[in-house]
């Protein structure tokens, strides 16, 4: 067994839990915690419940998540709780003969646009390689792909995760042909099974035992691998939509960068994304990092363990409402049990709380599950364990403010959004950039916004009767090309392009070149044609909200400033300067073809004054269309 396989099991830790306990709270400066709910030991007769994965907040408020391998078939189970603690199991997997519903769903659950909870099993299903699940929050649950551990892989530990496409990504995390794991999307239908694609087939010197990828504002996605890569020890990635793969970075050393980089990886507010690994670092307890969308890594932070900041992080980071990262370590601390820290993105640590710091680890520890900050601005979690063999779910307060929670935080003007929250039933308005927008109160914890005409990319604000609450992370308004005028022209053209969305644009790009823009107003940018734009390519608009191409191509018309000699006869050698001249296939002397040219670059062409020219003007043709001189070349005796 391949060492990443048997790490790839260390990744959730069972979690043993016993009888219910009472309420109990510390605080620790500003930051308290409090014990919520109590997970028995021995709800299976068996050596307890694992719970796994990621959790998630659904519309009505309330968190949810799965348990690995608890209930009476130690299958697992899925579960609502209350952000107060009260535990509801919603789902028991292996319900169906032969386990057809999926068994051990060691992932956890992720919110689709439609309401409803998507997650994956490790095992059971039709291959008994694991499956793709639908739940509603009452409980229905709906298979939607079953992994052959062929040729789509297998065995996923991670929920999917919903795009901004509206098509759900996950991994695999073995594959038929080697054994290294796979990226895959599924292609929602009418009537499951969906349709599915591999798009990474992971070859281990690109990546083995993939991380969960995450979305980033550019589309793409961001993601790395457990182990694998020119030096085993892990890699980050970068895949397109279509699944064009570039790794970013190799994680070469315990002492330099980091080895074994686990969880998901969550992008900033500066745009750069940001993780950790399981070990490596200054002490081999396990680092934080970040990089860039084109590979620029930084190690921000070392663990050092007791007593100071943690080790060995088993989760990754997520973002926090107010820009900094949060986390948790298996060990570590002033008890060497584990911590609860912030990080900042220059990579100051901060730990917010040491587990097993009460009477007989009464407050539990080695926390194992990613943390999750509901829209009170409270962040969730549970232990591994506690003195009586089980786990405790808890809240951390730090004092953060309560906060909307964008669903689908991207599109043009007219999409429909998704907000979670609280208060929602005495809103008074919503605004994109501070741009009003019409919206409509579903629940006090749900409620849709529709993308207003001028709204700007940014915070998403909620008036309600007592105050306002801004969203974590900023709407992106994508921007819009309906149309452009002219359709081609030389250098130095002005060119109207119209559609929404523009007033925050940043760049224009005609054939391929960085244009001079100016913006008249929401719907309408004036660029000028610039030097070197090459003909028959789409015309882009970068704004805050992301990129915009039109739909037909803008086509630059070569255009002629002066040649030299002016006059001479046939068989002279004429210097044409002028632009646009790559792919010329046509100079013509007072509409003579000539039968000798070069095109030197995209500025100058040389031709011979052809047999047979008469005194007129020089022409230049070129897929883009025809340039003429305004004077005359003099053909002489």
């Amino acid at each position: 067994m391949k060492i990443a396989s048997t790490l790839n099991l260390n990744r959730v830790l069972a979690l043993s839990v016993f009888a219910l306990a009472g309420f109990f709270a510390v605080t620790a400066g500003a930051q308290t915690y409090t014990k919520l709910y109590t997970w028995p030991e021995d709800t299976r007769n068996e050596t307890g419940i694992g719970l796994a994965g990621i959790m998630t907040q659904g519309r009505d408020g309330n968190i949810y998540g799965t348990i690995g391998d608890d209930n009476s078939n130690a299958a697992g189970s899925a579960f609502k709780m209350t952000p107060s603690g009260t535990f509801t199991r919603i789902y028991s997997f292996c319900s169906l003969a032969k386990c057809a519903d999926g068994s051990g769903p060691w992932g956890g659950l992720s919110l689709g646009k439609d309401g409803n909870l998507y997650g994956t099993t490790t095992g059971g299903g039709s291959f008994n390689s694991g499956t793709a699940f639908q739940l509603t929050p009452s409980g229905a649950l709906t298979t939607v792909w079953n992994f052959d551990n062929g040729t789509d892989g297998g065995v996923p530990w991670y929920p999917l995760l919903q795009g901004l496409d509206g098509n759900f990504y996950g991994v695999s995390n073995t594959q038929y042909n080697g054994d290294y794991g796979a990226f895959v999307k599924l292609v929602p239908t009418a009537t499951p099974p969906y349709k599915e694609s591999v798009l990474i087939d992971f070859n281990y010197t690109d990546g083995n035992d993939p991380n969960l990828p995450t979305q980033g504002t550019d589309g793409s996605f961001y993601g790395s691998t457990f182990s694998g890569g020119t030096k085993g020890l892990g890699v980050l990635f970068k895949s397109t939509t279509a699944g064009v793969e570039t790794v970013l970075h190799n994680f070469t050393g315990y002492s330099t960068d980091g080895a074994y980089p686990i969880g998901a990886l969550v992008q900033g507010n500066d745009g750069a994304y940001y993780g950790v690994t399981w070990q490596g670092g200054s002490s081999n307890l396990g680092s934080i990092f970040k990089v860039t969308s084109n590979g620029t890594y930084t190690l921000i932070h070392n663990f050092v363990g007791r007593p100071n900041d943690g080790a060995y992080p088993r989760s990754g980071l997520i973002l926090g409402s107010d820009g900094n990262f949060y986390g948790t370590t298996l060990n570590g601390g002033t008890v060497n049990d584990g911590t609860i820290y912030k990080v900042t993105p220059s990579g100051q640590v901060t730990v917010l709380y040491n587990f097993c710091s009460q009477s007989n680890c009464a407050d539990g520890f080695s926390p194992v599950i990613p943390l999750l900050q509901h829209t009170s601005g409270k962040f969730y979690s549970s232990t591994s364990g506690n003195s009586l063999g089980g786990s405790y779910f808890y809240s951390l307060d730090v004092g953060l403010a309560p906060f909307v929670k964008i669903v689908n935080w991207a599109g043009k003007v007219g999409t429909t959004v998704e907000l979670l929250g609280q208060g929602f039933t005495g809103t008074t308005g919503v605004s994109f950039g501070g741009v009003p927008a019409t919206f409509k109160n579903v629940a006090d914890t749900y409620m849709t916004a529709t993308v207003p005409p001028g709204a700007l990319s940014g915070t998403l604000t909620v008036t309600t009767f007592t105050g306002s609450m801004a969203s974590n992370r900023a709407f992106l308004v994508t921007p819009v090309i309906s149309g452009f005028n002219p359709s081609g022209g030389s250098v130095g053209t002005k060119v109207v392009i119209t559609g929404t969305s523009l007033t925050q644009t940043k760049g224009v790009s005609i054939g391929g070149k960085s244009a001079p823009f100016t913006v008249n107003s929401d719907t309408q940018v004036t660029a000028t044609v610039p030097v070197g734009a090459r003909t028959g390519m789409k015309i882009g608009i970068a704004t805050a909200g992301g990129v915009a191409y039109s739909s037909g191509v803008f086509n630059v018309v070569p255009s002629i400033t002066n040649f030299t000699p002016t006059s001479g006869p046939v068989g002279t050698s004429v210097t044409i300067n002028g632009n646009s001249f790559t792919g010329a296939t046509a100079v013509k002397f007072g509409g003579v073809a000539a039968t000798s040219y070069q095109v030197i670059n995209d500025q100058v062409v040389d031709a011979l004054v052809p047999s047979g020219a008469v005194t007129g003007p020089i022409s230049v043709t070129t897929p883009g269309g025809t340039g003429t001189s305004t004077s005359n070349f003099t053909v002489t005796p």
